[in-house]
């Protein structure tokens, strides 16, 4: 089960952290992703870790706002976002890569004055 966490309305240029918190599987060995979608258009990656030290943020958005972290004892992954604008605005996924792959229910980040 992953379950994502710390959305909700900030001012642009405000900051968030998005947690995802994972059970029932073995995180620590998994790769993990945020991802993000707007209406009307498809989700697509932010990020993703391998492990605590390894992290690629490959949204062409991102820009050096975002950070994804992860703490393995705790079995959660985070996003820290700054600088957010209102393209930003959308429901924030994390994911369980692979072929036993799945996704959680996501968190609705909303920037707006």
């Amino acid at each position: 089960q992953l379950v994502e966490s710390g959305g909700g309305l900030v001012r642009p240029g405000g900051s968030l952290r998005l947690s995802c918190a994972a059970s029932g599987f073995d995180f620590s060995n998994s790769i993990m992703s945020w991802y993000r979608q707007t209406p009307g258009k498809e989700r697509e990656l932010v990020g993703s870790s391998a492990t605590p030290t390894e992290s690629a943020l490959t949204g062409n958005f991102v820009k050096g706002r975002f950070t994804i972290s992860r703490d393995n004892p705790k079995n959660t992954m985070y996003l820290e976002m700054a600088n957010l604008q209102p393209e930003d605005t959308a429901v924030y996924y994390c994911k369980k890569e692979g072929s036993s792959g799945f996704w959680g229910q996501g968190t609705q980040v909303t920037v707006s004055s």
